[in-house]
């Protein structure tokens, strides 16, 4: 007959089937990834508030946000792909008359 006291007997046995204590360990470990999330979530919203800001200074200089916006995202792609971009973009509008 088993003792219900020991370690091994299913009275003890955590319900999943695992390790009550490797269990705390990954609480932790879930909770510290969650919290730097959470802390970088932070820091991108003040950078995006920061961004905003220098958008409204520029408009305020008497430059167009929405050009500039466009300009930044063609200056991060790579230069093949802006040129067969560019390529394509002028066919289209000589296409449609716009050229």
């Amino acid at each position: 007959m088993m003792d219900e006291s020991s370690p091994t007997s299913p009275a003890t046995e955590n319900p999943s089937g695992t390790n009550p204590a490797s269990e705390n360990q990954g609480d932790d470990t879930l909770r510290n990834f969650i919290e730097r999330i959470e802390r970088l979530e932070e820091d991108k919203a003040a950078i995006l508030t920061d961004i905003r800001e220098v958008y409204s200074e520029a408009k305020a200089s008497g430059y167009h946000p929405k050009i500039m916006r466009q300009i930044v995202k063609l200056r991060a792609m790579d230069r093949s792909e802006l040129s067969e971009r560019d390529e394509l973009l002028k066919i289209y509008r000589e296409a449609v008359g716009l050229l």
